[in-house]
């Protein structure tokens, strides 16, 4: 079974993208063109990758081409408890405990062939929803193609696929089949993105009641990854599951 480092190294290379701010009314905030690299650095004697080398560089200008606007750096040698990787490369981070007068987020991060797709949830100090961030991100030099905006119709209905959910006291999965059927009236609490996108998160989120944040993305009309976050009535993150399903 591959570990959550071996995981994490699916996510190498150089990603060209963008960073879009969302209101949770579905409104255009912001968007900002990016450059994200993972890059291998130091390796143990047998050739296994030790440490990853992480740049992010920002172009509020819009324009790849001029210096950038931010350009941050960090090295990678572990992983800590917040972040999960599953077997394809797909991640979910977030806070591992929503408390009082805090900002509270996650995120969701698909890997798919030579695409990422990546929502950050991000909530204000009262609990309140403030914005989403959509991370469209191309592997560079590949032509890789953003998928189209996501409807209720396409998701809607019977899907079959394996789950696997980590919990946030045990790093192993738990694997299992997975069946899920959408109803018209569940999708109605879906937000609908662009590039085959959608999340489900809550208005409102309190340390005295247990909730979940979840977020999908629909690769082919027949596959659609799903990640789903986990809090319990104290607000302690519980598990995440990530789910491949297929018509």
């Amino acid at each position: 079974m591959a570990s959550q480092w071996q995981n994490f190294l699916l996510n190498l290379g150089a990603w060209q993208g963008s960073f879009t701010g969302i209101s949770p009314t579905g409104a255009v905030l912001k968007d900002t063109p990016s450059l994200l690299t993972l890059e291998a650095g130091e390796q143990s004697g047998d050739g296994a990758i030790t440490m990853v080398r992480f740049g992010l560089q920002r172009f509020e200008g819009g324009d790849r081409g001029a210096a950038p606007s931010s350009d941050l750096s960090q090295e990678y040698r572990s992983l800590g408890r917040q972040v999960v990787f599953f077997d394809t490369g797909t991640f979910c981070k977030g806070s591992l405990q929503l408390a009082p007068g805090t900002v509270f987020g996650g995120e969701f991060g698909f890997v798919h062939g030579d695409r990422r797709h990546r929502l950050v949830l991000l909530y204000g100090e009262a609990g309140s929803a403030d914005q989403l961030v959509l991370i469209r991100e191309f592997r560079v030099g590949t032509g890789a193609q953003e998928c189209p905006p996501l409807t209720a119709e396409q998701v809607q209905g019977p899907w079959q696929g394996t789950a696997a959910t980590i919990a946030a006291d045990w790093p192993e999965p738990d694997r299992a089949e997975a069946q899920v059927d959408f109803t018209a009236a569940e999708l109605a609490g879906f937000q609908w993105l662009p590039d085959g996108g959608y999340c489900r998160w809550p208005q409102q989120v309190s340390h005295r009641e247990a909730f979940t944040v979840e977020a999908g993305w629909l690769t082919a009309p027949d596959r659609l990854e799903r990640l789903i976050r986990r809090y319990d009535g104290s607000g302690a993150w519980l598990s995440a599951t990530h789910q491949v399903l297929g018509r």
